[in-house]
Order: C-alpha cells, then sequence, then structure tokens
C-alpha cells in the first residue's frame, strides 16, 4: 500500500479500483456453482455492481480531527499537520516518497519548502479525485 492509499484510507476513501476489485471478485463464479444459477439469483439485485459511495467531506473530518488533537495542526496549510492528523508518518523521507509516488518536479526535491507547497496542494487534488469533496478554495 503506498503512502496516498493510506491517506484515502484514513480519510474513509474508498479508490475506483477497489470498488472494481470487489465487482470482479462478486461476478467471478465460484467453483462447482454453474454460472446459470448464480447469474439467476443475481439478476434484479444489483448483486454485480459496487455500492455507490457516498462522497467524503473532508474539511469536516480534518476539522474533527483538528479538534480532537491535542497539538495546534493546521492542515489546510500543511502537508506535515494534514499527514500528522491522520497519524501516517510525517518525516522528511516519508513525505519526499510520497511526492515521488505523486510525480514531483525533481527540482522540488532539493528544496523541502518547494517540495511541501507542492505536496500539499497535489495531495488534496489527487483526494478530491478519488471522491473526496474538498473545498475550492483549498484545491487553487
Amino acid at each position: 500500500m503506498g503512502i496516498f492509499d493510506k491517506i484515502l484510507k484514513g480519510l474513509g476513501i474508498k479508490k475506483d479500483d477497489d470498488a472494481k476489485d470487489a465487482g470482479a471478485t462478486a461476478a467471478a463464479p465460484k467453483a462447482g456453482v454453474s454460472a446459470a444459477p448464480r447469474a439467476k439469483l443475481s439478476t434484479g439485485l444489483g448483486a454485480n455492481k459496487p455500492a455507490a459511495m457516498d462522497a467524503v467531506d473532508v474539511a469536516a473530518k480534518m476539522d474533527a480531527l483538528a479538534k480532537a488533537n491535542p497539538q495546534e495542526l493546521n492542515w489546510k496549510v500543511s502537508i506535515v499537520d494534514l499527514l500528522k492528523l491522520l497519524d501516517i508518518d510525517s518525516s522528511y523521507e516519508n513525505r519526499k516518497e510520497l511526492a515521488i509516488e505523486l510525480g514531483v518536479p525533481t527540482e522540488y526535491l532539493e528544496d523541502s519548502a518547494q517540495m511541501n507547497t507542492w505536496l500539499h496542494k497535489t495531495v488534496l487534488k489527487k483526494i478530491a479525485e478519488n471522491g473526496g469533496t474538498v473545498p475550492a478554495s483549498l484545491l487553487d
């Protein structure tokens, strides 16, 4: 599991691949069971369709985590604080690995401030792309 996958999991967001895998598993006939009776049982029940996932309100979830945390963490501007609130290692090495995972421009890797700024914006954008509701003001 990649670091970004841990972020999604911490927010309660399932990736499309997870839903597809679950659908594929449900659609696969089991050994010793013929496909015809199985298809008849699932017709009209929607058994082969993954359930629709509700969008996760990222701001509400992160604000609640921040309120419950004894530290004063500002996830809206800091990738370190965002990771801390999700109980993910926020060390420089881990942030660098996450940045590489998300395709950081190589010139940002030599400047931790630039990397952190790029990483924060990119993480929020990727969260939104994966079903999280992120305020537009944080995506600019």
